[in-house]
């Protein structure tokens, strides 16, 4: 559960940093994900590509 603190009724900044906290724990990517329903194959397909990308940044990081 999130929760923002809305200090002198400064709702703009309460927003803002409810939608960064939010982003942070991936709430906006897993709502985007599960609009639409994903086929298993499509999800293997998906998580081997994005496994492959972070091989890739980590190789060329050392």
């Amino acid at each position: 559960m999130i929760f923002v603190r809305v200090v002198d009724s400064k709702l703009d900044k309460a927003i803002r940093v409810l939608k960064k906290k939010m982003d942070k724990e991936g709430v906006t990517s897993d709502l985007k994900k599960k609009r639409h329903f994903e086929k298993p194959s499509a999800q293997r397909r998906r998580k081997r590509a994005a496994a492959m990308r972070r091989r890739r940044r980590d190789q060329s990081s050392h």
